[in-house]
């Protein structure tokens, strides 16, 4: 049964991180201006956008390969959810409560791996560590 269990948390840490891991590596090309720019028009400083990419590539990367997982997750959990509230409460246009609820799910998902760990096919489990 371990070994299922330790698959399938395998299998969510190569799934869930996809797009934070393609959305970062986007962000760091000819996009950068024109996300730092949207950011500001919703009220983000701008200067927070290398630590958005930080954490999507970055911390996408650390899901993936089962680094620090723990407390990545519940930083992206929790960056899932303030993204949900600070670009998508518009529900006026109908892609947004989509998006909103979009976020929700994977907070959600995230903060299902924290509490479950990385499983055997990690790094952290490699270093035996709990995070």
């Amino acid at each position: 049964m371990k070994k299922l269990e330790d698959t399938g948390l395998l299998v969510a840490r190569i799934l869930m991180p996809i797009l934070f891991i393609v959305a970062g590596y986007g962000k760091m090309g000819d996009a950068y201006a024109g996300t730092q720019q949207y950011m500001q028009a919703m009220g983000v400083p701008g200067f927070l956008l290398p630590l958005t990419i930080l954490l999507e590539l970055g911390g996408g990367l650390a899901i993936l390969f089962g680094f620090l997982t723990r407390t990545v997750a519940l930083f992206t959990a929790g960056f899932t959810v303030l993204t949900a509230l600070l670009f998508h409460i518009n529900f006026a246009e109908g892609v947004n409560q989509l998006m909103f609820m979009k976020n929700l799910t994977i907070a959600g998902g995230y903060i299902v791996l924290a509490v479950a760990g990385p499983g055997g096919f990690s790094i952290d489990h490699l270093l035996n560590k709990k995070w």
